[in-house]
């Protein structure tokens, strides 16, 4: 598969990389077994590189990673993020990047991984009242200590990251992004490039509705994300959801997987662009990587990017209590 730099300084990964939210069963059941099953076959297509972060499952993404890496060494590196907890007496999630709390769960995620580096760290979510100058000097000291091997960040600004960069390096930035939330064309992608930071793509597959079997909301369980989010309410799922059939029409006509051709349309936006879909499945994994195979022309990404209508999605991209740390991009 082919390779990309995160960042100017590396490491080198695969393009379509993997997102390890779905190992905990934050979209639908699963068990160790099967993700680690899930792990063995994204080696196999020659991911090499895994996102992670301490919420996953409260560390269970983590740990899970960590017993794969006990069993089978491939080269791989890691990603995780911190920089959010989450109070279990009372169900509460705040936001903290204090360097003695970004220490801390840096220690535990090391612990967890049974790693002695973190090749990517991400401040997850950015504390707002805090200055990024102070966060990040406190990331390169763990940088200089050997504890991560670089830094990103999670869902910021373009002059966030632009402050960040002139404090430390920044290897990558993460955001949502793919055909049905492109507000990282504005500005981040265009600023990512330029100053040679990698752009990290979640939920590439637009949270399951660029499959070629959209998600039916009445089947989502009270722990799915999407189950109060509001693409997926009663008001906006069915319009979304023709949208996405025209879509679906026309990956047929190009005789593509709609899933591929999704993941091939994010890898032509940049050569710093990194896909990480998340999945349970390896037969879904398997599609996601053919797209990182696919070569598409200006004329077909144009046509690609058109099928949708002007007011393409219908809700907001999270629900208020969804937003926790969440920046604008532009």
């Amino acid at each position: 598969m082919e390779e990309r730099w995160l960042g100017t300084l590396g490491p080198r990964v695969s393009c379509v990389s993997l997102g390890c939210l779905n190992l905990t069963g934050a979209y639908g059941p699963t068990s160790e077994d099967e993700a680690l099953r899930l792990l063995d076959t994204a080696v196999d297509l020659g991911v090499t590189h895994l996102d992670t972060a301490d919420i996953y499952g409260m560390g269970i993404s983590e740990e899970i990673i960590g017993k794969f890496f006990r069993t089978r060494r491939p080269r791989v590196s890691i990603a995780s993020k911190g920089g959010v907890r989450f109070m279990r007496a009372t169900g509460q999630r705040y936001t903290d990047n204090s360097p003695a709390y970004l220490k801390e769960a840096i220690d535990n995620s090391l612990r967890r991984l049974g790693a002695e580096r973190i090749d990517l760290y991400y401040v997850h979510r950015r504390e707002v009242e805090r200055p990024i100058e102070e966060v990040i000097g406190a990331l390169a000291d763990l940088k200089r200590a050997g504890k991560i091997g670089a830094i990103g960040l999670s869902e910021i600004s373009p002059d966030t990251l632009r402050r960040a960069h002139r404090v430390d390096r920044v290897a990558a930035v993460q955001s949502e992004y793919s055909l049905w939330t492109r507000i990282a064309d504005r500005e981040m992608l265009k600023t990512t490039s330029e100053l040679g930071v990698a752009f990290v793509a979640f939920s590439p597959l637009a949270r399951g509705m660029l499959t070629s079997s959209p998600p039916d909301p009445e089947a989502f369980s009270n722990r799915d994300f999407r189950k109060r989010n509001p693409r997926f309410s009663a008001e906006n799922f069915p319009r979304n959801l023709a949208a996405v059939g025209r879509y679906h029409s026309l990956a047929e006509e190009m005789g593509h997987d709609p899933a591929a051709l999704a993941i091939a349309w994010i890898l032509a936006q940049g050569r710093n662009v990194v896909a990480i879909p998340g999945t349970r499945s390896p037969g879904h994994l398997e599609v996601c990587a053919q797209g990182a195979s696919l070569r598409l022309s200006g004329e077909e990404v144009e046509r690609i990017s058109a099928v949708f209508p002007d007011e393409f999605p219908w809700g907001e991209r999270y629900a208020e209590s969804q937003r926790l740390g969440i920046e604008e991009l532009a």
